[in-house]
C-alpha cells in the first residue's frame, strides 16, 4: 500500500495506491505532483496521488526495485539485478540500461552542480557516472560491504555513503573523490541516510535499531534516537525523511511504525 499522512494531523492516512506486490522505493515528482512506485518484481507505476489514479506502468526488471531519483526528465532507477535503468518520464519509455554490477544497484544521488550520478552497490562500491550520457567516469571501492546510503551534500562539494559495515564516510569530490572523514557511526548496517533542510545535519538509519544526528561538516555525533533513550523504533530503521515543518525528521522501520521526532536542540 502506498499512504499518504499529515503530519499535522497524523492520526489517520489517506490510502492513495494498493498494489499486488512489496514496495521498497517511491518518488515524489513534486512538480508534476505525481508518485512513481517501485514494486518488486513488477516494475514502476505513475500514480496522480490527488486523484488516486494509476497513470501508466512500465515493466523494467523481474527483481527488486531499491532506489529511484530524477533529474530534468530523466528517471533513474536502481534495482536488485545491479541493473540502472533510466526512462524518459515524458515519453514513459526506457531510454538507457547500464549494467552496473554482478551485484545490486543499491542507492543513487545525484549532483546537479558537477553533472554526475554516484550509485552504491553490493559488491561494496559507488560508481560515478555522467548525467548527460550516462558513461562511467569512476569506480570507488568504498566501503567494505554492501552500500546502502548514499547522497551528495546539498552544495555538490561532498558525497556520504553508508554501507553494511556500519560505517559513515564523506569522499571530497572536488579533489577526485578522496576520503575526507571515515566514522565507525553504528552496530550494524546503516540504511539510511538524510540531511536537514537548514543542510547543517546529517541522519543516519540503521539496522540498530538507532537513528543518529550528525554535524554534517566533521560527522561530530549530535544526537542519538533510540528505544532506551527516547521510545524509538524495536527493529532496523530503514528510512529517512528530513522535513521542512517544524523541523520533524520522520522515521519508518521494520517493526511497522512511522515516527515523527522534534528535533528541538538543533
Amino acid at each position: 500500500m502506498v499512504v499518504q499522512w499529515d503530519l499535522q494531523n497524523p492520526s489517520d492516512g489517506n490510502l492513495v495506491a494498493k498494489l499486488p506486490n512489496s514496495i521498497y522505493s517511491l518518488l515524489h515528482l513534486l512538480d508534476k505532483k505525481l508518485l512513481v512506485v517501485g514494486q518488486n518484481y513488477s516494475g514502476i507505476h505513475l500514480i496522480d496521488y490527488q486523484n488516486k489514479k494509476e497513470l501508466a506502468s512500465l515493466q523494467i526488471t523481474s527483481s527488486y526495485i531499491f532506489d529511484m531519483q530524477s533529474f530534468r526528465n530523466d528517471l533513474v532507477i536502481a534495482s536488485g539485478d545491479g541493473m540502472v535503468t533510466v526512462v524518459d518520464l515524458d515519453k514513459w519509455i526506457i531510454k538507457k540500461i547500464i549494467k552496473g554490477s554482478e551485484k545490486s544497484a543499491r542507492a543513487i544521488s545525484i549532483n546537479p552542480v558537477k553533472g554526475e550520478i554516484a550509485i552504491g552497490f553490493s559488491d561494496n562500491a559507488i560508481r560515478i557516472f555522467s548525467s548527460d550520457d550516462f558513461e562511467l567516469k569512476q569506480e570507488i571501492k568504498a566501503h567494505q560491504n554492501s552500500v546502502f546510503a548514499i547522497s551528495y551534500s546539498p552544495d555538490g562539494n561532498y558525497l556520504f555513503s553508508g554501507a553494511r559495515d556500519a560505517k559513515l564516510k564523506t569522499w571530497n569530490v572536488k579533489s577526485d573523490y578522496s576520503l575526507v572523514h571515515e566514522v565507525n557511526a553504528h552496530m550494524y548496517a546503516i540504511n539510511h541516510l538524510t540531511f536537514s533542510p537548514d543542510r547543517k545535519y546529517l541522519a543516519t538509519a540503521s539496522m540498530d535499531k538507532a537513528i543518529k544526528v550528525w554535524d554534517a561538516k566533521d560527522l561530530r555525533l549530535l544526537k542519538v534516537i533510540d528505544k532506551g533513550r527516547h521510545a524509538g523504533h524495536g527493529t532496523s530503521v530503514n528510512k529517512l525523511l528530513w522535513t521542512s515543518f517544524n523541523n520533524q525528521l520522520v522515521s519508518a522501520s521494520d517493526d511497522r511504525t512511522i515516527s515523527a521526532w522534534d528535533l528541538l536542540f538543533l
